[in-house]
């Protein structure tokens, strides 16, 4: 049960810190009076410092996942084990849609939220000119997933590995993390983590909730194809020298 609470309590940190830096601090006055908020770059970084601090609060109870595509990817990794997936799933969601209705609650304290535009409540999004005046394909949006997911857990495998530096681990994963929002907040407003999606989807309604399939299907697949590719491809199988 402690590590059910820690991935519980790890994804509601990423989703509060993670969103509700996006929803409330992005933009937080007109770019006119000079005041221009945390912007792209801010809670690119916030969502890193979310899994970073998480990752040495309660990664040793739990393994610090946050998220099931992770969990997927180190299944297929041989870092997890199969009975424990369907657990740590549900205690992912329900920290994130958790979180969720918290941040909905403080939103709702100045005023009625409104959620029709997409990529609303930090929801994902494909199709839709959101920032920039851009708009990505269906097939752009899974491939940006895919991949950034896909690296996200070679990554976090290389970072954890037995002859790594584990102490850095932590580091490596939340700032990797940083980096692939830096990248895919303009295509998707990042996922890389189903329970993250279907959290602000839950609340920001039927367009997100349409888009939802996307943003489970694209990081687990892409997840499962980074496990896959470290363990077959990348991780060493040496022995340990006696004494290490």
């Amino acid at each position: 049960m402690k590590k059910l609470f820690a991935e519980f309590f790890g994804t509601f940190w990423l989703v509060f810190g993670g969103c509700g830096s996006a929803i409330f601090a992005s933009q937080i006055a007109p770019s006119s009076g000079g005041q221009l908020g945390i912007l792209l770059v801010g809670v690119a970084l916030a969502f890193g410092l979310t899994v970073l601090t998480m990752a040495y609060a309660v990664g040793h109870i739990s393994g610090g996942h946050f998220n099931p595509a992770v969990s997927f990817g180190l299944l297929a990794g041989g870092r997890f084990t199969a009975k424990d997936l369907i657990p740590y799933i549900a205690a992912q969601c329900l920290g994130a849609v958790a979180s969720a209705g918290a941040l909905y609650m403080i939103l709702s304290g100045s005023g009625t939220p409104d959620f029709s535009a997409p990529g609303a409540f930090a929801s994902n999004f494909y199709g839709d000119a959101v920032y920039f005046g851009k708009s990505y394909s269906m097939q752009a949006a899974f491939l940006a997933e895919f991949l950034l997911t896909a690296f996200f857990l070679i990554i976090i495998m290389g970072a954890t590995d037995r002859f790594a530096e584990g102490k850095f681990a932590g580091i490596a994963i939340g700032l990797a993390l940083t980096l692939i929002h830096l990248i895919s907040i303009p295509i998707t407003n990042t996922s890389v983590n189903p329970a993250r999606s279907l959290s602000q989807a839950v609340f920001a309604g039927e367009h997100a909730m349409s888009q939802l399939w996307l943003f489970w299907a694209a990081p687990i697949l892409g997840a499962v194809f980074g496990g896959l590719t470290y363990r077959l491809l990348l991780q060493t199988h040496t022995a340990v020298p006696a004494g290490e």
